[in-house]
């Protein structure tokens, strides 16, 4: 058996040639001569400036190479503005149209007037947008874009579009130097981002929805996650400390100002900062400040958004708070055997979500918030606790992007050997985790591991806090599709670092009893340029064909509605229709809207409700009084959405609404007993009639083959 004192100097052996070492304490066994250091000292020097180099060569080569997409996909610079505007879709459409109108008000002052005071978002009602939407991303571009000398060279939607490619580079550069960190090498930040490009169908969305708030957010999200990396590393100067410190905070406090769902992404964070802090694998005091900053950076945002009662309602604050009190009231937490030490933190962790459910529904009573009550609906059907009719929560079950994850993703994964590597690193770096938590659960306080006994299995804080985040994430991502995008470009890191790093191959060779420094470096080195090269020679093809693959954006009945309103309606009209299809009508035409897909309001889910109705088994009086009662004038039938085939039976939107009202589905199929038969058929198939209880409320004014555009008479 090595004796403690060989056991250290094998370590030493084992840090990283590349200049970013991996913070192991050695005791040199003898004293370095000065032209040694002189030498280790420029080679590390020549590293970080190669590593860092090559970090924002691989930043500025994605932010290109997706914004030479999106063009080659649509066509951009050539289509006319109203077809970039449409391009825009959904979500997207509306929150550039605030963009838009800042840009278009006669000086910053009113235009952020205009964003508070805001009464054409919804109608008949004056709302404060920078409260209700994250939406300060598009004030303060707006602002630099009047400030800068840019306006001669770049039109708006230019300068908008450019800058969110380019937080692709502060992305991908963010995912290279935690790759690097976690390693000791910038050949896992290098392996890390050509990842993050050949699995660009599951790592990004960016090319085809430019101004979704998660490609603001995650930028950010990543640069923290790095900045968490680097904090936790042991024996931080307390210069480095407090920097590491400030760009926690700024990047935390900047996330959670672009997303409304920062909340649960930090949620699922500082769960497993808990977890870790727990199993004593964190600094406990470094835990803290991590708990305090989420807090902190989510109060101030909530002081930005004007209070707004979401952020606090939010089972993060609520955790975060209990956490911090259980901890100081229950002390010792730590100490005893392994059934002592097991007990104790059962109880702790009893109290600490009986404290935060407490917590949580006091706040919420107290301020009467339901901003986010649809989330724990939708929650409680998808995990099976009860069928529900709500008609919310079935929107967004039977929406794909918030299913399941395919299996098809894995096969995608594999094909460029991310998932397999994924795979190796984490078993490797679960079973090194799994036995350090049970060796603190059942050591000595106090005593280091190694005389505790034979076993050398270590684990880094850092490395610790990247596998509680892939893991945690990973669940996150095989319930929820659409948060695939938290977990994908976590997943090229992790395993770029894993195939790099010495705790991954030391341990594996040390098992077979092969170990010797020299094979340990030889793999954690041949292997990622090894996957380097194949990557290259498999995609860089595919890449080039991409590249000069050219297409048009083509959506002419679209066009030719948008075209009609702003030539035939007034600009006070309102207009009711999809919330998909009116965000579109308030970027393109400016008119009043009814309801839009900023879902985040429980008001507005009643209001979307109402004007759903249109595609639902209504009465023509019913439906002409509900749109009324929300100051339509005009209304928007779309056929897609009228005769959806897209969606199975029981979730195309008539059958929600038809299952919501208690009412039979169309169409061959079993129906709930309690529900049934409608006593007017549905209104969106009837008023193509021309029927006399149709027109006397209802004049159509515009159709295509894709809409129809109703006038509604007024009221009697």
């Amino acid at each position: 058996m090595m004796s403690i004192r060989q056991r250290k100097g094998a370590k030493a052996s084992e840090v990283s040639e590349d200049g970013a070492a991996q913070q192991e304490s050695v005791t040199p066994e003898r004293e370095v001569p000065s032209g040694g250091c002189t030498g280790r000292r420029l080679w590390q020097i020549l590293s970080l400036t190669a590593g860092g180099a090559i970090a924002l060569c691989a930043g500025v080569l994605t932010s290109v190479y997706l914004a030479t997409l999106h063009e080659n996909d649509l066509w951009f610079s050539n289509i006319k503005e109203v077809e970039r505007e449409i391009s825009f879709r959904t979500e997207c459409g509306l929150y550039y149209s605030y963009y838009k109108q800042m840009l278009q008000a006669p000086s910053l002052l009113q235009g952020f007037h205009g964003l508070m005071y805001d009464n054409k978002t919804e109608s008949m009602r004056t709302i404060n947008l920078l409260q209700r939407m994250n939406i300060y991303q598009e004030v303060l571009l707006s602002a630099l874009y009047r400030a800068l000398p840019v306006q001669k060279y770049l039109e708006p939607v230019y300068f908008y579009i450019y800058t969110l490619f380019g937080l692709q580079a502060v992305y991908v550069a963010a995912l290279y130097v935690t790759s690097w960190l976690l390693s000791g090498t910038w050949l896992a930040g290098l392996l890390a981002a050509c990842w993050y490009v050949t699995n660009r169908v599951d790592t990004t969305r960016v090319e085809f929805t430019v101004p979704l708030r998660e490609n603001w957010a995650l930028p950010f999200f990543a640069v923290q996650v790095a900045a968490v990396t680097y904090f936790l590393r042991p024996n931080l100067r307390p210069l480095s400390e407090r920097l590491a410190l400030l760009a926690i905070f700024v990047s935390t406090f900047v996330f959670s100002l672009t997303w409304q769902f920062n909340q649960f992404t930090m949620l699922l964070q500082a769960l497993g900062l808990f977890a870790l802090d727990s199993l004593d694998m964190l600094p406990a005091l470094k835990v803290t400040w991590l708990y305090a900053i989420q807090v902190a950076a989510l109060l101030l945002v909530c002081a930005l958004q004007f209070f707004n009662s979401m952020i606090l309602g939010s089972l993060l604050i609520s955790f975060n708070l209990s956490v911090l009190i259980v901890r100081r009231l229950q002390k010792d937490l730590k100490t005893g055997n392994l059934l002592s030490r097991l007990g104790k933190l059962s109880l702790h962790l009893l109290v600490v979500v009986c404290l935060t459910v407490f917590l949580n529904n006091v706040t919420k009573k107290t301020l009467n918030l339901k901003s986010d009550e649809h989330v724990f609906k939708f929650l409680k059907a998808k995990f099976g606790f009860g069928a529900t009719r709500d008609f919310d929560a079935n929107l967004y079950l039977c929406e794909e992007a918030f299913g399941l994850l395919p299996l098809d993703t894995f096969g995608r994964l594999s094909d460029t050997l991310l998932f397999h590597a994924h795979v190796f690193v984490l078993g490797v770096t679960a079973a090194a985790a799994l036995a350090v938590a049970f060796r603190n659960l059942s050591g000595s306080p106090g005593r280091p591991p190694q005389e505790a006994g034979a076993c050398t299995v270590s684990l880094r804080p850092e490395t610790a806090y990247n596998l509680m985040h892939t893991i945690l994430f990973g669940f996150l991502a095989l319930s929820t599709m659409r948060m695939k995008y938290l977990w994908t470009p976590h997943l090229c890191v992790f395993a770029a670092s894993g195939l790099c790093s010495a705790e991954v191959w030391g341990p594996l060779l040390r098992v077979a009893r092969l170990y010797t420094p020299a094979r340990m470096c030889v793999l954690r080195y041949s292997v990622p340029m090894l996957i380097l090269l194949s990557l290259c020679y498999k995609f860089w093809p595919g890449m080039m064909d991409e590249l000069s693959e050219l297409r048009e954006f083509y959506d002419p009945d679209t066009v030719e509605l948008m075209d009609w309103i702003k030539a035939n309606t007034p600009g006070t009209a309102v207009f009711a229709g999809s919330m998909q299809l009116l965000a579109g009508v308030k970027l393109c035409t400016g008119r009043t809207l009814t309801n839009h897909p900023h879902y985040e309001d429980s008001g507005l889910r009643a209001r979307t409700k109402a004007v759903y109705q249109i595609y639902a088994k209504r009465p023509p009086e019913e439906v002409h009084t509900l749109l009324r009662a929300l100051g339509a004038d005009y209304v928007i039938l779309e056929d897609s959405v009228c005769y959806e085939r897209r969606h199975r039976r029981g979730c195309r939107l008539r059958d929600l609404l038809d299952v919501a009202n208690g009412h039979v589905m169309d169409g061959p199929g079993e129906n709930e007993p309690d529900l049934r038969q409608a006593a007017h058929p549905r209104f969106c198939e009837e008023v193509r009639r021309d029927l006399p209880a149709y027109t006397q409320l209802f004049t159509r004014v515009f159709q295509n083959k894709t809409f129809h555009v109703y006038r509604l008479a007024r009221d009697p």
